[in-house]
């Protein structure tokens, strides 16, 4: 039988009640979430109605002081996503925390010094890479990877809402004091100030959307072709809603797509061409859980045809896959798969981007 862990999670947001809350139920067999924390009443009341016998808490920190708990979900606003790790790791809990990382390079460097003084587990939270038709790509694209001559990353996506209204029931609450919507825009203001030299639209847009959606995608490329030389090119349009950069890799180039519009659909891929090969991975929203991502393969069929095979191994859910590395590098000492030193370079890139818009 599996050790439980115990989880706290802190941020109760859409993402934790839709996807974090029903992956660790799933898996009850390795966590038990035992402590919940929001500051708005109505969320936390709201949530630990549907998480009987968790504590409840408005504050972060108390918490992080509870000794039940073994390992917290970091989930609050970005902002506060690297200090509030920092406090988990200095106080004995292992750390799951929500991408992004964090929001500044400084903040990269304090999380990667605070793991290093207490060998406790941190993991960031890029699911698309814990989904087997990703890995079985990353697999094929290693026995490519000199033939390649282009790739693409894109991700054209409608509002979350169209999404999620129509398939689950979200707690939300007006409540939230005034204190911390002026602290969360303060700090926020200064982390933007930190990273980009400016809190001021359409740049802090592009910011916050490469940090929100475009992690994802890159950290996805990342793990699928490696780190670009640089970035040859970066633009914006449409107030920073649309993003467009070329990624330098030497013996090719990776053209990098991405926006919100208000189709309700989810159209985000990445695909990989070499010579006498084609390999693309596909996801949908994970806002409807257990969709699993698609990988088609395209290769010639004679000199004048082509043959795609297209499927996936499994419907199991990738936040089920990172939770169970998770469990894994927490009780067997495994390595996680996604890192600090790991989740930095796309930051890294980001600041590249910015650079040059």
């Amino acid at each position: 039988m599996s050790k439980i862990i115990n989880v706290g999670i802190i941020g109760c947001g859409e993402a934790s009640q839709i996807l974090h809350i029903p992956t660790l139920r799933e898996l009850s067999d390795r966590f038990a979430i035992t402590a919940l924390c929001d500051p708005s009443p109505t969320v936390l009341k709201g949530v630990g109605a549907v998480v009987p016998g968790a504590s409840l808490y408005d504050d972060g920190s108390s918490l992080l002081d509870d000794p039940s708990v073994d390992a917290v979900l970091v989930a609050n606003p970005n902002t506060f996503h690297a200090p509030t790790a920092i406090e988990a790791i200095q106080k004995g809990k292992h750390v799951l925390i929500e991408k992004p990382m964090c929001m500044t390079l400084t903040e990269a460097d304090a999380l990667a010094a605070a793991e290093a003084e207490t060998g406790m587990t941190v993991q960031i939270g890029y699911m698309r890479r814990h989904a087997p038709a990703f890995e079985d790509a990353v697999k094929i694209v290693a026995g490519i990877r000199e033939q390649i001559n282009f790739a693409r990353v894109h991700a054209i996506i409608g509002p979350n809402s169209s999404f999620v209204e129509p398939t689950s029931s979200v707690v939300r609450g007006d409540d939230i004091p005034q204190s911390v919507i002026d602290r969360t825009r303060r700090d926020t203001d200064a982390k933007l100030i930190e990273a980009i030299g400016t809190s001021e639209r359409p740049r802090a847009m592009v910011y916050n959307l490469l940090l929100g959606l475009s992690s994802h995608d890159v950290s996805a490329m990342r793990e699928l072709i490696g780190m670009p030389k640089r970035v040859l090119h970066a633009g914006f349009r449409r107030e920073g809603m649309f993003i467009t950069a070329a990624f330098d890799y030497g013996d090719f180039i990776c053209h990098f797509e991405t926006g919100i519009d208000a189709i309700a659909r989810f159209d985000a891929h990445l695909e990989v061409y070499a010579q006498d090969k084609i390999v693309r991975v596909d996801y949908d929203t994970p806002y409807i859980r257990h969709q699993p991502a698609r990988l088609t393969v395209t290769t010639p069929n004679t000199a004048f045809g082509v043959t795609s095979c297209s499927g996936h191994q499994t419907r199991g859910d990738a936040f089920v896959v990172e939770w169970k590395r998770f469990h894994d590098a927490i009780t067997l000492g495994l390595p996680a798969k996604t890192t600090i030193a790991d989740a930095r370079q796309d930051l890294e890139i980001f600041q590249q981007m910015m650079q040059e818009m």
